[in-house]
């Protein structure tokens, strides 16, 4: 009785190439995601968090009860910074009639609050639902 040694089945090949086009193909799918994502500018997106996150600080203020000029002023200076760059983060926009109105009044109402910042809870209360109401409208025409 002879034995003779069995070949090895072909699944295994099989199965080799397969897991092998899937890494290939995930390592493809990856460098191209990472190449779109290159080609677009984190400006505008980086400009939007940095405004909603100072935005969200003079709200914790105003519900951490602390509301006097120390504790708002610079939170107001960096919106008001920051909204000087709009018409540069959104160069597609800049001759929009309506997004120029938009950023015109953002930084109206922050000027209207640097030269009288809030001294109690009151005031920042109001300050919040301005910026809150600017940003909406310009959200709601753009978004």
């Amino acid at each position: 009785m002879s034995s003779q040694p069995r070949s090895p089945s072909a699944a295994y090949r099989y199965l080799f190439m397969a897991l092998l086009g899937l890494l290939v193909g995930i390592i493809a799918t990856v460098m191209l995601m990472r190449a779109l994502q290159a080609r677009r500018d984190p400006f505008p997106h980086s400009l939007m968090h940095v405004m909603a996150r100072q935005a969200e600080f003079l709200a914790q203020s105003q519900k951490a009860n602390r509301c006097t000029v120390s504790d708002t002023l610079p939170r107001l200076q960096s919106l008001r910074a920051l909204s000087n760059d709009l018409e540069a983060a959104f160069p597609s926009l800049r001759d929009d009639r309506r997004f120029a109105t938009h950023a015109r009044e953002i930084r109206a109402g922050l000027d209207q609050a640097l030269a009288a910042p809030p001294s109690d809870c009151a005031s920042l209360a109001t300050i919040n639902a301005r910026i809150g109401e600017d940003c909406k409208a310009c959200h709601q025409d753009f978004r």
